[in-house]
This record gives structure tokens, C-alpha cells and sequence, in this order.
């Protein structure tokens, strides 16, 4: 949910009628399909596009054309709806629901965004009552929807809404906060982006790996690029399982992910369809043989100077031994000679998770912005 009507502030009145239509995305491997069947899909993209230029002055948070065609298509395991709001031949705006289909079957998930001189008319509105209406016909009774926000971006207040984590804030009246709020939504979880400059020092680099590697006896590294290697995939499931159970989630219904060696190919498939490349550095417990740990880097050849950092876990009864650390510190190295472009990697923590903040910290991360998770559910 980005930035859209502010409660309080009536409609201006938007001329013609308000069409909210369906983005048809072609199949893979069959081509652009019918004239213009892309131009909706163009569209919205064009219109992610201005809002994180205005919004963070970078596309590095944008899908690509590429990894958003492959997103769209969904997959066995989520179904996923884009629609596109026109007043007569103008795009004003989108929204979108996500269908989890092997778990969390009660849920959904929600975006909208406006364009931002259409802003303050209802369409915002209009777009969140269709895209949950979608959800409802579905079945799903439990709604959910992020935004970020730039460190430092407020409203024009001092007010500040809590999560009900009990770690980490919003500015109550920055408009996606009022947006959500108004829309009965809560505010569950407050997350922060951070940014590590790069490249990270070599000496600040071997500093922690040798403080880890003196907690870390029993273990040992290993990586790959791309796929998992077949002998460890199966583990890998396991911990893409442990996850969605040991991360932080406050009060969203997410539950269990059901993860196994089919599901780890069908998602490493898909972000190279994207063109995504990406990094795994992981843990192997040296007594059972077992992955413990493992944490993912991932590049984009159109965006080759930022780095996303996607998931770091250990698990629950292998921490204390600077995994973490050592997983995180390991795969920077990789990273830096295999895409040196790359200026800087991002990465999202949940508030409460201070120890994975610390790791970061030491790493050189600072603060970037905030991204709010909401959550209403539906009677």
C-alpha cells in the first residue's frame, strides 16, 4: 500500500468513470501474444517505476520487466492477480492480490498504488475495495499489505502509530499510514531496510570471520551459485521450511511454509527465467553432516550496481556459534568478486529481530527506511 487517499479529505470529483481491468499476462515461452497484450503489463510497470524514482531516487527496489513478467505468472504455489485502473485512456492507478495455494490458504495478500496526481479522489479506495472483494470471493478472511517509507519521511505531525509487536513505529500521518489505517487495517510489524556500502573492508571482513570462526568449531562453509547442489537440497528444504516457523512474523497469520526439493527447483527456475543471478552461503554441521544455516545474495544484470539480500536463517538449535555471522560475512566475499558493479546491498529486518540487526550492524549496515506489515481480517 503506497501512498493514496488520505482519510478526512473528500473525493475531489474524478471526471468519466473509474475501469478497473484485469492485466492479462502472456504464458512463458509464448511470446508477446495478441498487439497490445503487454500494454497494460507496461503500464504498471511505468507506474512502479515513477514511484520509486520519486519515492527513493533508485529503481533498485523495482522488479525488472523480466522479473516481473516471470512474477505474474505465478507459480504451483501462489496465484497472482494484477489489475489496472483507467479513467478513459489514462492510467491512474493498480492493485493486486496474491493467492497462496499449498499453505496459508486463508490469506492474501494486497497492494495498491495511485498515480500520484490522481491521488485524494477515492481511487484509492475504489482499487482496495476491488482487490478485496477478489480476495473475499476466494474464500481468504485474512488480508495482508506492506509499504516502506524513506528514513526520515513523515507527515507533517509528531504522532507516531506502534506496531503491535511492540517493536518499531510509523508516522501516523504519512498518507500510506493513514491509507491503511482508515482501511481497517493494523499494524502488525515494522521492518527495517538497511543499505551496506560496498565494498566492505577487507579487514573489517576477516576481523569477524576470525571472532566466528572461533565459536564454530563443529562447522563448516560451502556455497553455490544458482542451484543447490543435489546432495544438499532436500536440508535446504528443510531449513526453507524452519524459515517460515523461526523468522519473526508478530501477529500475521502466516503459517508453515511446505517446502521440498521440488519446491526449492521450481524457485531457483523461476529467478533464473528472471534473470536473476544469485549466491547461497551456507552452514554444514560437521557431527550429523546436516545444513544448518544458510544465507542468499541475489544480482540483476539491469540494476548491477545493488545487491538484494534475501533470506538468512540458522537454526534455532545451532545458534550461538556465529553462523550468522559467518554465512553473511562469507557470501559478501563471493558476491564482491563475482559481481564487483555492485555498490551496495539492501536488506529488510524485522524490528525485533536484534540479533540479526546486530550482525548487520557489525557488517556496516545503517539504517534506509521502515516498511510497515498490515493485516486485517475479514468477518
Amino acid at each position: 500500500m503506497d501512498n493514496q487517499d488520505a482519510p478526512g479529505v473528500p473525493p475531489w470529483p474524478v471526471p468519466g468513470a473509474l475501469v478497473i481491468a484485469a492485466v492479462v499476462i502472456p504464458a512463458a515461452g509464448s511470446g508477446p501474444g495478441p498487439s497490445g497484450m503487454l500494454a497494460d503489463f507496461r503500464e504498471c510497470q511505468a507506474m512502479r517505476a515513477a514511484e520509486d524514482l520519486a519515492v527513493w531516487g533508485t529503481l533498485e527496489r523495482c522488479l525488472t520487466d523480466k522479473e516481473a513478467l516471470e512474477y505474474w505468472r505465478g507459480n504451483p504455489y501462489e496465484e497472482r492477480h494484477l489489475f489496472l485502473a483507467r479513467i478513459g485512456s489514462e492510467p491512474v492507478g493498480l492493485c493486486s492480490v496474491t493467492f497462496p495455494l499449498r499453505d496459508n490458504t486463508a490469506t492474501a495478500g494486497i497492494e495498491v498504488l495511485v498515480v500520484p496526481r490522481w491521488r485524494r479522489r477515492g481511487i484509492g479506495r475504489a482499487l482496495l475495495g476491488h482487490a478485496e472483494a477478489v480476495a473475499h470471493a476466494r474464500g481468504r478472511s485474512s488480508l495482508g499489505g506492506f509499504h516502506e517509507i524513506p528514513l526520515g519521511a513523515s507527515g507533517h505531525g509528531t504522532g507516531v502509530l506502534a506496531a503491535k509487536s511492540g517493536t518499531g513505529h510509523l508516522p501516523l500521518d504519512h498518507p500510506a499510514t493513514a491509507f491503511a489505517v482508515s482501511a481497517g487495517y493494523r499494524l502488525e510489524q515494522v521492518e527495517r531496510s538497511s543499505r551496506l556500502a560496498l565494498p566492505v573492508p577487507g579487514d573489517r571482513l576477516a576481523r569477524l570471520e576470525a571472532e566466528g570462526l572461533a565459536h564454530a568449531e563443529c562447522y563448516t562453509l560451502t556455497a553455490w551459485n544458482d542451484r543447490c547442489p543435489e546432495e544438499l537440497v532436500a536440508a535446504y528444504a528443510r531449513l526453507k521450511v524452519r524459515m517460515s516457523t523461526d523468522a519473526p512474523t508478530a501477529g500475521m497469520d502466516w503459517e508453515r511454509e511446505d517446502w521440498d526439493a521440488a519446491r526449492v527447483r521450481e524457485d531457483e527456475s523461476a529467478l533464473i527465467r528472471s534473470g536473476v543471478q544469485s549466491s547461497v552461503a551456507a552452514a554444514v554441521h560437521g557431527h550429523t553432516g546436516e545444513l544448518v544455516a544458510y544465507t542468499v545474495l541475489t544480482w540483476r544484470p539491469e540494476v548491477p550496481e545493488s545487491l538484494i539480500q534475501q533470506d538468512t536463517l540458522v537454526a534455532a538449535e545451532h545458534r550461538g556459534h556465529r553462523l550468522g555471522m559467518l554465512v553473511k560475512a562469507a557470501n559478501l566475499r563471493r558476491a564482491q568478486e563475482k559481481w564487483p558493479p555492485a555498490r551496495s546491498v539492501l536488506t529488510w529486518n524485522a524490528s525485533e529481530n536484534q540479533h540479526m540487526l546486530a550482525i548487520n550492524t557489525a557488517l556496516g549496515f545503517k539504517p534506509a527506511g521502515y516498511e510497515g506489515e498490515w493485516q486485517k481480517r475479514l468477518g
